[in-house]
C-alpha cells in the first residue's frame, strides 16, 4: 500500500523580501517531500508593470515573474540555465530611445543576452517577443507611445505570453518551463485573470489611498467618494479635469477611470519615503472608477490552502504583498476552516511605509491582527476581528534594535505561540539566519524523515 504524500506547504507574499527565503522555503519542501506553492498578489501597477497595464493591459506580473526567475534552479552549474535567468532579469536602459534600441536587438536576436541560450529556447522565446512588439507597435499612437525605460525583459515576455494564450496561467506555465522549474513547485497568482485589478487602502484618519505603488510610495490622496457618495465640489472639479485630459490618450484604461491608475510609475525610488499620516486599517479592491469590488480567489489558491499542512506569511510589504491575497473571497474560509494545522508568520525584521507611521509602528500583535482581519474580509465580515488562531497559529521574530516590539504573553492570550530564530547583521540590515529559519520551521511543520526539531529556536 502506498504511503499518503505528505500535505502542502502555501507562502503568501510578493516582491524581493520573499525571494530572499526560496532557499529555506525549497530545503523545508524536500525535507517533508510535498508540493509547495506561491501565492502571489496581481495588483502591483509600479515599475515597469505600470507601463505594460498602461498600454496593453492586463494584471500586474511584476511579483509573479520575480519569483519564476528566481525559482530556476543551479543556474551556476548550467550556462543555458543562467543566461536564461540573465535574460529573463534584465532591465532595459532607463535611457527611452536607448531602451528602444536594445529592445529591438533583443527581438531580433541580436543581443549579446542570447549567447549562451541554447537555439531552440531562443526561437521560441523570440517568437512571444516578436508578437508582443508588434502589439506594442499597434498601439502607437501620436497620443501614446510605449515607453521602453527600465523595462523588464521577462514582464514583457509573460505579457506577451498572455496575449498569444488568453490565459495567465498557460503564461506562468509556459515560463515555468522554460525556467525547468520542478512541477512540485507552483507559482499561482492570487486571481486568475487578463484584466488589470487594482486596490485602495483606508487610514485610520479617514484618508484614502488608491493603487499599489500610492500605497507603498507617497502619493497625494485619490477623490473618491465620501461615506454620503459625494466630494468636496473643489477637488471633483480638478479630478475631473485631470480625467478628461486623461481620456484624450488612447491606452488600454477605460475612458473616466481614475488619473491615479492610469499614470506612469517607471521610475520611484523606496528609500527616503514619507510617512503615512496614519496606519492603515483596511484594504480592498476597486474597478477603474474607485468603486469597492470583491474579486474572488484563483480556484488553484483555495485547492492549494485546503490541500496544505502549513500556510506561511513571509516577509516583505504586509498590505501589498499578503493582505491582497488574503481579502480574496474564498481564502478566509480556506485558511480558517480547511484544516489547515500551521498558520506561521515570519515576521519582518523592521517596519516599512506601511506598518511604521510616525509614533505609531506596528508590533507583532498588530501584523498578527491585520492578517485575521483580511482573512474576516475574505468572508465578508468587515467589522469584527474573528478568531485570532484560525489565521495565525505561530510568529517567528527577530530580536535587534528595530525589529517589531514583541509581547509573548499578549500573543499568548491569543493563542500564538512565539518562536525567536537567529539573525545576523548584512549590511546593517538584520536578516533571517537561513539555517536557523529553517530550523525553526522543521521545528513547528515537523520533517518527514527526522521528526520534530528544536534546534536553533529560543521560546
Amino acid at each position: 500500500m502506498d504511503t499518503p504524500k505528505p500535505k502542502g506547504i502555501v507562502v503568501f507574499g510578493g516582491g524581493t523580501a520573499t525571494n530572499s527565503l526560496v532557499d529555506v522555503f525549497n530545503d523545508l519542501r524536500e525535507s517533508r517531500n510535498c508540493s509547495l506553492s506561491y501565492i502571489i498578489p496581481i495588483s502591483d501597477n509600479g515599475g515597469s508593470s505600470s507601463e505594460l497595464i498602461r498600454v496593453l493591459g492586463g494584471p500586474g506580473i511584476g511579483d509573479i515573474r520575480s519569483r519564476l526567475v528566481r525559482l530556476i534552479p543551479n543556474s551556476d552549474s548550467n550556462a543555458d540555465l543562467a543566461a536564461t535567468k540573465a535574460l529573463f532579469n534584465y532591465r532595459l536602459s532607463s535611457d527611452a530611445d536607448a531602451a528602444r534600441a536594445e529592445w529591438l536587438d533583443i527581438v531580433e536576436g541580436r543581443h549579446a543576452l542570447w549567447m549562451k541560450v541554447s537555439s531552440e529556447k531562443r526561437e521560441l522565446v523570440r517568437s512571444i517577443f516578436n508578437m508582443v512588439n508588434m502589439e506594442i507597435v499597434k498601439r502607437a499612437r501620436p497620443s501614446s507611445t510605449f515607453n521602453f525605460g527600465r523595462a523588464a525583459v521577462g514582464n514583457l515576455f509573460l505579457t506577451g505570453a498572455r496575449i498569444f494564450t488568453g490565459s495567465l496561467e498557460s503564461a506562468i506555465y509556459l515560463l515555468s518551463q522554460i525556467c525547468a522549474i520542478p512541477p512540485s513547485t507552483s507559482v499561482l497568482p492570487a486571481i486568475n485573470t487578463n484584466f488589470t485589478h487594482h486596490i485602495s487602502a483606508g487610514l485610520g484618519d479617514g484618508t484614502v489611498i488608491t493603487g499599489q505603488n500610492a500605497i507603498s510610495h507617497p502619493s497625494e490622496p485619490t477623490a473618491l467618494p465620501d461615506a454620503n457618495g459625494t466630494t468636496d465640489p473643489a477637488v471633483a472639479a480638478m479630478a475631473t479635469e485631470d480625467t478628461d485630459a486623461h481620456d484624450l490618450i488612447e491606452d488600454a484604461n477605460l475612458p473616466g477611470s481614475l488619473p491615479t491608475l492610469r499614470k506612469q510609475y517607471i521610475e520611484f525610488s523606496k528609500s527616503g519615503e514619507e510617512d503615512l499620516t496614519s496606519r492603515i486599517e483596511r484594504l480592498w479592491y476597486i474597478n477603474p472608477y474607485g468603486h469597492e469590488i470583491r474579486p474572488r480567489a484563483n480556484p488553484k489558491v483555495t485547492q492549494a490552502i485546503e490541500g496544505a499542512n502549513a500556510v506561511i506569511y513571509s516577509i516583505g510589504s504586509l498590505y501589498t504583498s499578503i493582505v491582497p491575497s488574503l481579502v480574496l473571497r474564498g481564502v478566509g474560509s480556506a485558511i480558517a476552516n480547511s484544516g489547515v494545522r500551521h498558520k506561521i508568520l515570519v515576521l519582518n525584521s523592521s517596519n516599512d511605509r506601511e506598518t511604521g507611521p510616525s509614533g505609531s509602528p506596528f508590533s507583532a500583535t498588530d501584523f498578527v491582527k491585520a492578517i485575521a482581519r483580511a482573512g474576516g474580509e475574505s468572508q465578508g465580515d468587515v467589522e469584527r476581528l474573528g478568531e485570532v488562531r484560525r489565521y495565525v497559529t505561530h510568529v517567528l521574530h527577530m530580536e535587534g534594535e528595530g525589529t517589531p516590539a514583541v509581547d509573548k504573553a499578549e500573543l499568548a492570550a491569543l493563542g500564538v505561540d512565539c518562536l525567536r530564530v537567529y539573525g545576523r547583521r548584512v549590511d546593517g540590515a538584520l536578516r533571517y539566519d537561513e539555517n536557523g529559519l529553517k530550523s525553526t520551521l522543521e521545528a513547528v511543520v515537523g520533517r518527514v524523515e527526522m521528526g520534530r526539531s528544536r534546534r536553533n529556536t529560543k521560546q
